[in-house]
């Protein structure tokens, strides 16, 4: 992924950091047991930031693996943080790991993303809700955005796509402005370019969803009182899931820091029944 340069030097740039934050110069000092005088200083070009000053400032301002290795090598200092392919040996016991998560989700969805939503590890239960997916989106690499909004895509069939739809593209703006990725802003442009759905969402059951013909049964409640539920159309069935997100604490890798975890778990009996079903 590559990073949107905002200035060239590591003060602008920690500044810009700071300000998106919304953090006084004075409380970033507290909390890095600094002063707002040197802050102010580093700031505009005055100072000179250490090696580890800048890494202490990146972490009270919560950036990025990557981009603290960035303001380093602004700064003219080497990167701290390796980025090791996913498939290094080093990372065995990391897949083992996550592969062994995954199965033992089975036959709940679950998959692994990294920092550009490419599907780097899935279980049978993503398998399953990507049947009828057009040939094109299958293709490696898979990317999560895609497969959930392209029209070809799972689109068709999830019932409440304009809230889902919105959703994910908060989430994307939010990472975006995390991440600072050029790669990232185009592909939100990409899938934000896509059909949006007209009409009512499907969600109260109220008639067929794009694409379906009106004999779908719901097997779920219209909505939750602690999250935002996924319904799509499976087998006959509206399925029901509730998505959560894990990612690693305190990375040293910056492939790892990119990764997430996404599992979807069954948001009422019927679809934990319905998925048990086709794996029994």
């Amino acid at each position: 992924m590559t990073t949107v340069a905002l200035d060239t030097g590591v003060g602008p740039l920690l500044r810009s950091w700071r300000e998106q934050r919304r953090i006084s110069q004075l409380e970033l000092a507290l909390r890095a047991d600094s002063s707002a005088r040197h802050i102010s200083f580093v700031e505009t070009g005055r100072s000179r930031p250490s090696e580890d000053m800048i890494l202490r400032l990146a972490e009270h301002l919560d950036i990025p693996v990557r981009e603290r290795n960035a303001l380093l090598v602004v700064a003219g200092y080497a990167p701290r943080y390796a980025q090791t392919a996913l498939d290094d040996p080093a990372f065995g016991a990391l897949r083992e790991g996550m592969e062994r998560l995954l199965h033992g989700y089975d036959p709940y969805p679950a998959l692994v993303v990294d920092g550009m939503y490419n599907v780097v590890a899935a279980n049978r239960g993503i398998t399953m809700l990507l049947e009828g997916v057009a040939g094109h989106l299958l293709a490696p690499p898979l990317n999560a955005m895609r497969l959930t909004l392209h029209p070809e895509g799972l689109a068709p069939r999830i019932r409440n796509l304009r809230e889902w739809r919105a959703d994910l593209l908060a989430q994307m703006e939010r990472q975006i402005a995390l991440a600072r990725s050029a790669e990232l802003r185009e592909l939100y442009e990409e899938v934000a370019g896509y059909p949006a759905p007209g009409g009512t969402d499907r969600a109260d059951g109220a008639g067929p969803a794009a694409g379906g013909d009106g004999a779908i049964e719901r097997s779920g409640p219209a909505s939750l009182p602690f999250a935002l539920p996924l319904h799509i159309e499976h087998g006959g069935q509206v399925l029901s899931f509730v998505s959560s997100i894990a990612t690693f604490n305190t990375p040293m890798d910056v492939t790892v820091s990119e990764l997430a975890i996404e599992t979807f778990l069954p948001a009422d009996r019927a679809t934990a029944d319905h998925l048990r079903s086709l794996t029994s």
